[in-house]
């Protein structure tokens, strides 16, 4: 048996075309997740201010986890039916029920507080999974021919 040869290229192909990211991060990583969430989604079709709208919305929740939920997360996103979706998902403590249930505009000299309210009015649906073992943030943004779809 013989071994391949290591210099030779390798190609990768995914398993799911879909899936565009897939990334654990911690604080240093921010800035390189966030990087890589604007290639991928203007090469999927976000432009202009959607585009803006999406990662900024996803930084909030990238952020969170890292502040809120233990130093790290995981980023998945995918293009699916004509959306951008993508979830962050840490481990840990969990959102208490008041503070999902509190979908009111957070006071203008509120030093926090802001990343789950601006996830949820930046994108054009958001969904969250919290417990004790951590919490799984799903949000999901229409592509469009001209990104103009309203919210």
């Amino acid at each position: 048996m013989m071994n391949a040869d290591p210099h030779a290229p390798r190609t990768v192909v995914p398993i799911d075309p879909a899936l565009l990211i897939t990334e654990a991060f911690d604080q240093a990583q921010v800035t390189e997740i966030r990087h890589s969430v604007t290639s991928c989604a203007h090469a999927a079709g976000l432009a202009g201010q959607r585009l803006d709208d999406f990662v900024l919305a996803i930084n909030e929740l990238i952020t969170n986890a890292v502040r809120h939920g233990g130093g790290r997360g995981w980023l998945r996103l995918w293009s699916e039916s004509g959306s951008l979706v993508c979830e962050v998902t840490d481990r840990g403590r969990g959102i208490s029920p008041q503070r999902l249930g509190d979908r009111s505009r957070p006071a203008p000299d509120t030093a926090g507080g802001w990343g789950l309210w601006l996830a949820r009015e930046l994108t054009d649906a958001m969904e969250v999974v919290t417990s004790a073992a951590g919490t799984t943030v799903r949000v999901t943004t229409a592509v469009t021919t001209n990104n103009h779809t309203p919210r």
